[in-house]
């Protein structure tokens, strides 16, 4: 296996990771007293993110460069809101950035790694 094969497959699995990472937030829906159905209603809304991001891989499965470049529009874009949204409920600057990267770093890191993959590999295939 290739360099460039490797760090297409770790870009490839460090998505999927991170989106059932964020899938995981959905189970939030469930056990508040509600209807059944309400539930799995509000568990589907809450994997609307996920959803998205699925389909952003899939786009990065065929145009590596235009999914990495919406795997880091991503991170940029929701990191102001993410952060703002964290400190207003912790009052703190250390754990809210914390968040922030916890939440992000994967996205920006697979967009990137995609990026390099197209730009220093694929080019040359």
């Amino acid at each position: 296996m290739t360099r460039g094969h490797t760090i297409r497959l770790i870009a490839r699995i460090l998505a999927l990771a991170a989106i059932a990472f964020i899938s995981l937030f959905a189970l939030d829906a469930f056990g508040h007293g509600e209807p059944f159905w309400r539930q799995i209603l509000g568990f589907l809304m809450h994997l609307i993110p996920s959803f998205i991001l699925l389909v952003i891989f899939i786009i990065a499965l065929k145009r590596e460069l235009i999914g990495g470049i919406l795997y880091v529009a991503i991170a940029l874009i929701n990191a102001p809101w993410i952060y703002k949204h964290n400190f207003a409920m912790n009052q703190s600057v250390g754990m809210s950035i914390g968040i922030v990267c916890i939440l992000l770093a994967p996205f920006l890191i697979t967009g990137l790694l995609f990026i390099i993959y197209h730009y220093k590999y694929k080019i040359r295939e």
